[in-house]
Protein backbone atom coordinates (compact mmCIF):
# COMPACT_ATOMS: atom_id res chain seq x y z
CA UNK A 1 0.00 0.00 0.00
CA UNK A 2 1.32 3.44 -0.87
CA UNK A 3 0.53 6.56 1.16
CA UNK A 4 1.43 10.04 -0.04
CA UNK A 5 1.64 13.27 1.94
CA UNK A 6 2.69 16.82 1.14
CA UNK A 7 3.24 19.55 3.72
CA UNK A 8 5.27 22.67 4.37
CA UNK A 9 7.25 23.74 7.41
CA UNK A 10 8.20 27.33 8.30
CA UNK A 11 11.96 26.81 8.22
CA UNK A 12 14.77 26.89 5.71
CA UNK A 13 15.63 23.74 3.80
CA UNK A 14 18.93 23.46 5.70
CA UNK A 15 17.17 23.73 9.09
CA UNK A 16 14.47 21.27 8.02
CA UNK A 17 17.13 18.84 6.77
CA UNK A 18 18.98 19.02 10.09
CA UNK A 19 15.77 18.52 12.09
CA UNK A 20 14.55 15.57 10.00
CA UNK A 21 17.93 13.86 10.34
CA UNK A 22 17.88 14.14 14.14
CA UNK A 23 15.77 11.17 15.20
CA UNK A 24 15.84 12.23 18.85
CA UNK A 25 14.04 15.44 17.82
CA UNK A 26 11.69 13.93 15.21
CA UNK A 27 10.50 10.65 16.78
CA UNK A 28 8.88 12.23 19.89
CA UNK A 29 6.68 14.26 17.51
CA UNK A 30 5.26 11.11 15.94
CA UNK A 31 2.15 10.11 17.95
CA UNK A 32 2.70 6.91 19.93
CA UNK A 33 6.36 6.54 18.95
CA UNK A 34 9.37 6.26 21.19
CA UNK A 35 13.00 5.77 20.33
CA UNK A 36 14.93 3.07 22.17
CA UNK A 37 18.37 3.33 20.59
CA UNK A 38 20.21 5.08 17.77
CA UNK A 39 23.44 3.67 16.40
CA UNK A 40 24.67 5.55 13.34
CA UNK A 41 22.13 5.01 10.56
CA UNK A 42 20.24 2.32 12.51
CA UNK A 43 17.64 2.69 15.26
CA UNK A 44 15.14 0.74 17.36
CA UNK A 45 11.91 1.80 19.01
CA UNK A 46 8.21 1.26 19.53
CA UNK A 47 5.05 2.65 17.96
CA UNK A 48 1.55 2.43 19.46
CA UNK A 49 -1.33 2.69 16.99
CA UNK A 50 -5.08 2.28 17.35
CA UNK A 51 -6.58 0.86 14.18
CA UNK A 52 -10.34 0.62 14.57
CA UNK A 53 -10.99 -1.71 17.53
CA UNK A 54 -7.41 -3.01 17.59
CA UNK A 55 -4.66 -1.42 19.68
CA UNK A 56 -1.22 -2.30 18.40
CA UNK A 57 2.24 -1.83 19.82
CA UNK A 58 4.98 -2.50 17.33
CA UNK A 59 8.52 -3.16 18.50
CA UNK A 60 10.92 -2.73 15.66
CA UNK A 61 13.94 -1.35 14.00
CA UNK A 62 14.86 0.82 11.08
CA UNK A 63 17.70 2.34 9.19
CA UNK A 64 18.47 5.13 6.82
CA UNK A 65 18.93 3.75 3.31
CA UNK A 66 19.82 7.13 1.82
CA UNK A 67 20.62 10.64 3.02
CA UNK A 68 21.38 12.91 0.06
CA UNK A 69 21.51 16.47 1.36
CA UNK A 70 22.14 18.01 -2.08
CA UNK A 71 18.98 16.38 -3.46
CA UNK A 72 17.10 16.87 -0.17
CA UNK A 73 16.21 13.17 -0.19
CA UNK A 74 15.90 10.88 2.84
CA UNK A 75 14.94 7.20 2.59
CA UNK A 76 14.21 5.18 5.73
CA UNK A 77 13.29 1.51 5.98
CA UNK A 78 11.57 0.22 9.13
CA UNK A 79 9.80 -2.93 10.29
CA UNK A 80 8.23 -4.22 13.45
CA UNK A 81 6.05 -6.85 15.06
CA UNK A 82 3.08 -6.28 17.33
CA UNK A 83 3.97 -7.40 20.83
CA UNK A 84 0.62 -9.21 21.19
CA UNK A 85 1.09 -11.17 17.98
CA UNK A 86 -1.55 -9.27 15.99
CA UNK A 87 0.72 -8.85 12.99
CA UNK A 88 3.70 -7.13 11.55
CA UNK A 89 4.37 -4.05 9.48
CA UNK A 90 7.12 -2.77 7.28
CA UNK A 91 7.57 0.55 5.56
CA UNK A 92 9.95 2.37 3.29
CA UNK A 93 9.57 6.12 3.67
CA UNK A 94 10.99 8.54 1.12
CA UNK A 95 10.97 12.25 1.94
CA UNK A 96 12.06 14.96 -0.48
CA UNK A 97 12.65 18.50 0.80
CA UNK A 98 12.46 21.49 -1.54
CA UNK A 99 12.55 25.22 -0.94
CA UNK A 100 9.09 26.79 -0.94
CA UNK A 101 9.07 30.56 -0.48
CA UNK A 102 10.34 31.22 3.04
CA UNK A 103 9.81 27.64 4.15
CA UNK A 104 10.35 24.09 3.00
CA UNK A 105 7.98 21.77 1.16
CA UNK A 106 8.19 18.11 2.11
CA UNK A 107 6.82 15.34 -0.08
CA UNK A 108 6.59 11.95 1.61
CA UNK A 109 5.83 8.63 -0.06
CA UNK A 110 5.39 5.62 2.22
CA UNK A 111 5.38 2.10 0.83
CA UNK A 112 3.71 0.10 3.58
CA UNK A 113 3.25 -3.65 3.99
CA UNK A 114 0.89 -4.70 6.78
CA UNK A 115 0.25 -8.29 7.87
CA UNK A 116 -1.97 -10.00 10.41
CA UNK A 117 -5.18 -8.54 11.87
CA UNK A 118 -4.49 -4.94 10.78
CA UNK A 119 -4.43 -6.09 7.14
CA UNK A 120 -8.22 -6.56 7.30
CA UNK A 121 -8.74 -2.80 7.41
CA UNK A 122 -9.02 -1.03 4.10
CA UNK A 123 -6.68 1.51 2.61
CA UNK A 124 -9.20 4.28 3.35
CA UNK A 125 -9.13 3.70 7.11
CA UNK A 126 -5.34 3.37 7.18
CA UNK A 127 -4.96 6.57 5.10
CA UNK A 128 -7.36 8.40 7.45
CA UNK A 129 -5.43 7.34 10.55
CA UNK A 130 -2.16 8.19 8.80
CA UNK A 131 -3.45 11.68 7.98
CA UNK A 132 -4.49 12.30 11.61
CA UNK A 133 -1.09 11.14 12.88
CA UNK A 134 0.66 13.35 10.32
CA UNK A 135 -1.37 16.38 11.45
CA UNK A 136 -0.23 15.83 15.06
CA UNK A 137 3.35 15.25 13.91
CA UNK A 138 3.34 18.49 11.90
CA UNK A 139 1.92 20.55 14.76
CA UNK A 140 4.74 19.30 16.99
CA UNK A 141 7.48 19.85 14.37
CA UNK A 142 6.23 23.36 13.58
CA UNK A 143 6.14 24.20 17.30
CA UNK A 144 9.73 22.97 17.77
CA UNK A 145 10.95 24.89 14.71
CA UNK A 146 9.20 28.08 15.81
CA UNK A 147 10.76 27.75 19.28
CA UNK A 148 14.22 27.32 17.71
CA UNK A 149 13.88 30.49 15.62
Amino acid sequence: MQLEHHFEVPASRAETWARFNDLEQVVPCFPGASLTEVDGDEFTGTVKVKLGPISLQYNGSGRYLQRDEDAGRIVIEASGKDRRGNGNAGATVTAVLTEAGEGTAVDVVTEMDIGGKPAQFGRGMIQSISNKMLDKFLACIREKMAAAS
